[in-house]
């Protein structure tokens, strides 16, 4: 049996052990402890809280159309601002809602489509100063094309911040490519509440990346080395995972992340103190392949991943709270 071979079966005897130990050994039975209740789904938010509604959770590997599966990764917070957006995602808007603010991470297709930013009637798109050019080009052909207006442009840089609807995203370097070489792709720090006394929301959303780079680290506040930007903990965390259960192989390890990548940053994050999320919040994972599936259900897939890992779906909505 080769290496990889060994290792996917191992993890299905993992996982089989953990929906029911009596199916992958016989009479011998695992027992595994029961996760900690999540609080936090599907609740009313409190005007210091932010609301994120997962319109997509799914890679690219998910094909609008299909009959099972995940749309394209896309958020909306707070029901005002949305992060990436493409046809795909569009059921997942609540009814009447009409965003007016559109932040991209990269030009991949699975995250950016001027058309439905047009159809939608988005009137400002926040891009990297890497290829805001080149976006205001696409936006241009398709708007003259379909005789549409034209959103205003903002254009951002890693590590510096800029306010939209009361929260306050910092641009941060993500490890992921396009196939434009100058093109930096983004992940964001995104607060709400924040002062110098209080917490209040600071959510990492980091998709797509592989791993969290050490810049973004310490822009985010969250690095072990000393520098001049005062550390400061996370109290929300969502982060991609491209690479499914036992495809630890894969060669998008260079681009992007899988479960025990995020278990370890969470893990490490939690026993330094730079992640402080409020009791009952889990650590959500998004941009999901179809290979984490596996075949297995929502269920059984939350069941397969490690503690404190939740894997969201299109249309969950979780209140991240603020801390004090």
């Amino acid at each position: 049996m080769d290496r990889r071979s060994f290792l996917q079966t191992s993890l299905s005897a993992l996982i089989l052990s953990r929906l029911g130990g009596d199916r992958a050994y016989g009479a011998t039975k695992t027992k595994v402890a029961p996760k900690p209740m999540v609080t936090c789904e599907n609740v009313k938010a409190g005007p210091d809280d932010l609301q994120v509604r997962f319109l997509g959770t799914g890679s690219a590997g998910w094909k609008p159309g299909m009959s099972k599966g995940r749309r394209n990764s896309s958020i909306l917070l707070d029901g005002k601002v949305l992060v990436d957006l493409t046809v795909s995602v569009l059921d997942m808007l609540p009814e009447g809602c009409k965003p007016q603010h559109l932040v991209y991470t990269h030009s991949h297709h699975d995250h950016y489509q001027p058309l439905q930013a047009l159809k939608l009637g988005v009137k400002y798109v926040y891009v990297s100063e890497t290829w805001v050019d080149r976006a205001k080009s696409d936006f241009e052909t398709v708007a003259s094309a379909e005789h549409l207006p034209l959103p205003h442009f903002v254009t951002i840089r890693v590590g510096t911040p800029f306010t939209v609807e009361g929260l306050t995203f910092t641009p941060l370097p993500a490890n992921h490519t396009t196939n434009y070489y100058e093109e930096q792709a983004h992940i964001y720090l995104i607060e709400k509440g924040t002062t110098p006394s209080h917490l209040g929301v600071r959510l990492l959303y980091a998709t797509d990346t592989g791993g969290i780079m050490g810049k973004a680290a310490r822009l985010a506040g969250i690095d072990s080395h000393h520098s001049d930007i005062a550390p400061r903990p996370i109290t929300g965390f969502v982060m991609e995972s491209t690479m499914g259960l036992g495809h630890d192989t894969d060669f998008r390890i260079f681009n992007h992340s899988t479960p025990d990548t995020v278990a370890r940053i969470a893990t490490m994050l939690t026993q330094t103190h730079r992640y402080t999320p409020p009791t009952g919040q889990p650590v959500y994972l998004t941009h999901i392949s179809n290979k984490l599936h596996d075949g297995l259900s929502q269920d059984q897939l939350n069941e397969a991943l490690p503690a404190p890992l939740r894997a969201s779906y299109d249309g969950l909505e979780v209140t991240f709270r603020a801390m004090p």
